[in-house]
């Protein structure tokens, strides 16, 4: 009989341990999220006023897209995408992406370092290419 309550003190204890965060979070942030970084776009952005796919689009698929245009370029040498509205882009994250967004800690790491993601494209490929060529 005492091993029964042995067991339902430990349930308790393991419940309150897993379930901390969410009521540290619901106690101490009031249950809401962070605000999203204040994006700053370079003046090449803003004048274009339209990237190779929406806004909304870019924001949560960019990385989807990345890795279908490294698939094409790398595996099947193509070059150039058509966007949605029939304009062509060269596939390129250095010259394409990286020619409007040039201000990588401003416009990508603000974002990365929100969602706490790490991307490896930099492993490769140089943040300013026209800066370093």
């Amino acid at each position: 009989m005492s091993d029964k309550k042995l067991i339902i003190i430990g349930l308790v204890i393991f419940f309150v341990i897993v379930a901390f965060p969410l009521w540290y979070h619901f106690l101490f942030h009031g249950g809401k999220a962070a605000p999203a970084p204040e994006l700053e776009l370079t003046d090449k952005a803003k004048a274009a006023k339209v990237c190779v796919r929406s806004t909304q689009y870019m924001t949560a698929e960019h990385m989807q897209l990345l890795d279908v245009w490294r698939e094409s370029v790398v595996r099947e040498a193509e070059r150039v995408y058509v966007s949605p509205d029939g304009k062509e882009y060269n596939m390129s994250l250095s010259n394409t992406c990286l020619d409007c967004h040039s201000n990588k800690a401003e416009f990508c790491d603000r974002c990365h370092n929100y969602a706490s993601v790490r991307p490896y494209c930099w492993d490769c490929h140089i943040d300013n290419p026209k800066e370093k060529s």
